[in-house]
């Protein structure tokens, strides 16, 4: 007989210095969906999304409002929307943004009432070109009518910042570099800026420089630093974990004053555009992590892994998730 695991909140002391709580900002639906080979139904998406919102998710990204061409996957975006309308009333202060390249498709996501957006920058030239076909001048310059159309219509804007740590085509990206176009996209208007490791090469100690250099406090977390203009509450982060280093790096973030954190259900996801970027952070890592750091996330793990378990079926695969994978197995022998 298997003797079943206390919460991961037991008998476990918290690190000092460490935020009360964190709001996860699910990717699944979006990010993680965009990277599969096939199509998932729309119905499916849907429900998927409702099943994140039952686990206790309050920020969700739905879906993507670009061409079908770039990204075939998330081609319902239209159809999918009104399927989570009763989402907000159902879970009052659910969130569902979803992302819009450019000003078409800001205006496809009005129309259908959406709330929050959310353009998808880079700090690189190479990723620029091959994910936006422009320069990094050049893609800034699309996002400015799009933020500022979003803000006088009272919708609120995120900015992602790709490549922030390391690129496929250029190596290590310097720390002012990326910190001089996330201070363009934040000055520009956005709500909040979330710092990509899209291929997953970020290690501790280059987190809590990039942040010291954007959010103006020492690498330690206090004290003035150079560089600043971005508060550390308007930033996130957004891991991979290529070299299964995206724990490491977001308790370092934490440690620094974030209290965002992006996460896939189910560590589903990677980037069409680069092709050695693998899954993002699975969300029940993270929770199991904060759960036993006695972070509040208002998260419900055991409704959140057997939603995973729940999409993996329906994918055809096993979920990449270890805390999924323990759950699961921990369950079946009990």
């Amino acid at each position: 007989m298997t003797v079943p695991m206390q919460g991961p909140t037991a008998g476990r002391p918290p690190i000092e210095g460490l935020p009360r709580e964190v709001r996860i900002h699910e990717v699944g639906a979006r990010d993680g969906l965009q990277n599969e080979q096939a199509t998932v139904p729309t119905e499916v998406k849907a429900e998927f999304v409702h099943r994140l919102a039952e686990a206790g998710l309050t920020t969700i990204e739905a879906t993507s409002f670009v061409h079908p061409k770039w990204v075939p996957q998330l081609a319902d975006a239209a159809e999918l929307m009104p399927l989570l309308a009763d989402l907000p009333g159902r879970y009052p202060g659910v969130r569902l943004p979803v992302l819009v390249p450019n000003e078409r498709g800001l205006e496809r996501a009005l129309e259908l009432g959406v709330r929050e957006i959310a353009v998808f920058g880079s700090a690189t030239e190479s990723f620029a070109r091959a994910n936006l076909n422009r320069t990094v001048d050049e893609s800034l310059a699309m996002f400015e009518p799009v933020v500022a159309r979003a803000k006088a219509a009272g919708v609120r804007v995120r900015g992602y910042l790709s490549m922030c740590f390391g690129d496929p085509w250029e190596g290590p990206v310097p720390v002012a570099q990326v910190a001089g176009v996330a201070r363009r996209l934040y000055e520009m208007g956005c709500d909040e800026l979330s710092l990509g490791d899209t291929i997953g090469v970020a290690t501790p100690g280059h987190v809590a420089a990039l942040l010291a250099e954007l959010t103006g406090t020492g690498t330690d977390g206090s004290g003035p630093a150079g560089g600043g203009t971005v508060p550390v509450e308007r930033t996130a982060v957004h891991f991979h974990d290529t070299y299964g280093q995206a724990l490491s790096n977001t308790l370092a973030a934490l440690q620094r004053g974030v209290t965002v954190v992006d996460a896939s259900a189910g560590g589903l996801g990677g980037c069409p555009y680069a092709k050695s970027a693998t899954g993002n952070l699975a969300t029940e890592d993270l929770v199991w992590m904060l759960h036993g750091l006695g972070i509040r996330t208002g998260v419900d793990l055991a409704r959140l892994s057997a939603t995973s378990v729940w999409m993996a079926d329906r994918l055809g695969r096993p979920s990449p998730s270890r805390t999924v994978r323990a759950l699961n197995r921990q369950e079946q022998q009990q």
